[in-house]
């Protein structure tokens, strides 16, 4: 097995510069749990209260340039954008749902109420 891993050839780092962002895994996360699959911008907004306009905004296109989730615009107005995962966005499901299995674990071991990203809203 090799063990050096560059920023060419290792899968863990390639990952997490897809998904590494600051807000990058929670915007798939609401994207994986939506009812319909798809979130408008605003809605991104209200569940991700920390982030401000312009960081969501670029973590959404930076996300779509990595086709991991799609950008539907309607000619209306108000302008009316809405996201969705993209089949490759849909295949790192199982990641996310390992990271909050993970997490839950290790903040209910540390004490620690978990209220959030469980897919209630």
């Amino acid at each position: 097995m090799n063990t050096n891993c560059d920023k060419s050839n290792c899968p863990v780092v390639t990952t997490l510069a897809l998904i590494g962002g600051k807000y990058k895994a929670i915007i798939l996360w609401h994207l994986a749990i939506a009812d319909n699959g798809i979130r408008r911008f605003g809605e991104l907004r209200r569940l991700i209260p920390q982030a401000t306009q312009k960081m969501l905004t670029q973590q959404l296109r930076e996300l779509e340039d990595d086709n991991l989730i799609a950008r539907t615009v309607y000619p209306v107005v108000p302008p009316k954008v809405e996201y969705s995962l993209t089949e490759l966005g849909k295949s790192i499901n199982p990641i996310l749902e390992a990271m909050r299995v993970w997490g839950t674990d290790y903040m209910q071991t540390l004490g620690l109420s978990v209220d959030c990203f469980m897919g209630e809203e």
